[in-house]
């Protein structure tokens, strides 16, 4: 899509080069993931971008997909974390930003599962937002370790928390730094990150089943920079939080809905390039959710412009 073809091919150019010392350094081109548990189905994707393919670069997305728990008490965790552009090791620091955030996220898990279930939406942004800074501050001190520079061996870090129970339609979306949240809703698409919705005049997203006023008491339609004090750090010195605000909400989702977390990617042409947004919304409102491969094509769709990696999960509420 756009006013004339991309740049790049289309398909894989040149591999990334092998050090046979460090093979498990390697990324795949793509990884691919998807779950159904009762009312929702999950897709989810990552994938080089047509600059890295042609140059040979790995992919700087990671993505993790995580099921913590069981039965109706199970939760599942999406991550999806970006490293720092033309920096080496970039991918490593993803993978680890999604390491860490998984271990502390997996846990804590049955808390977090019963504070979503009970709407202790306090207790998550807390939480979660402590979680976040562990996890990113650790990125940091591992950088310092390793002799790196922790400002180029960062990474933006966004995650989707999705419970197994039934009776429980609340998704909570979390994170710092760039990408996209997105709402497929009676085929349009709304834009919920914080910003654009008060820019776009997008729907809030509703908390907890309830059915609130445009803006709730507390703040849903705006970015969370909640200044909650980071408990003291286990290393010395303390590695600085993240400098980007915490990101938070809280949505239910209603049947027929589909939510989407991307990274930047994704998200930039989503927002760029309407005519994107309408073929996605053409595939898939109103259908059943796309299979594993049918998924990474709709991701896939090339835009002039736009040749970064992409990394998308999308959930269809049943």
């Amino acid at each position: 899509m756009g006013d004339r073809p991309p740049t790049y091919d289309a398909e894989p150019t040149s591999l990334p080069l092998a050090d046979p010392e460090e093979l498990d350094d390697l990324v795949a081109d793509t990884v691919l993931d998807g779950a159904r548990y009762g009312i929702w189905v999950l897709r989810s994707a990552s994938a080089r971008g047509d600059s890295a393919r042609y140059r040979g670069e790995p992919r700087r997305d990671s993505l993790l997909t995580a099921r913590f728990g069981s039965g109706a008490g199970a939760l599942v965790l999406v991550a999806m974390a970006t490293g720092a552009r033309a920096t080496p090791g970039a991918h490593r620091a993803a993978a680890d930003a999604c390491e860490w955030i998984g271990r502390a996220v997996g846990l804590s898990h049955t808390r977090l599962a019963e504070d979503i279930r009970a709407g202790r939406r306090g207790d998550l942004k807390s939480g979660l937002h402590r979680l976040t800074d562990r996890s990113l501050g650790k990125l940091r001190a591992g950088a310092a370790e390793q002799g790196l520079d922790p400002e180029g061996y960062a990474a933006d870090l966004r995650c989707l928390l999705v419970p197994a129970d039934p009776a429980c339609r609340t998704r909570v979306f979390f994170g710092v730094g760039g990408g996209g949240l997105f709402r497929l809703r009676d085929g349009e698409w709304q834009d919920l990150e914080p910003e654009a919705v008060e820019q776009s005049g997008g729907a809030p997203v509703v908390g907890y089943g309830s059915q609130p006023p445009a803006e709730t008491p507390d703040g849903d339609r705006l970015t969370m920079d909640l200044g909650i004090t980071t408990p003291p750090s286990p290393y010395e010195p303390a590695p600085e939080p993240p400098r980007d605000p915490f990101r938070f909400r809280a949505s239910v989702g209603r049947p027929g809905d589909t939510l989407l977390l991307c990274t930047a990617g994704l998200a930039e042409p989503l927002r760029g390039e309407p005519d994107l947004g309408r073929h996605l919304a053409h595939r898939w409102a109103g259908h059943e959710p796309p299979g594993l491969a049918a998924f990474l094509a709709d991701t896939q769709v090339r835009v002039k412009g736009y040749a970064d990696d992409r990394t998308a999960a999308a959930v269809w509420e049943g």
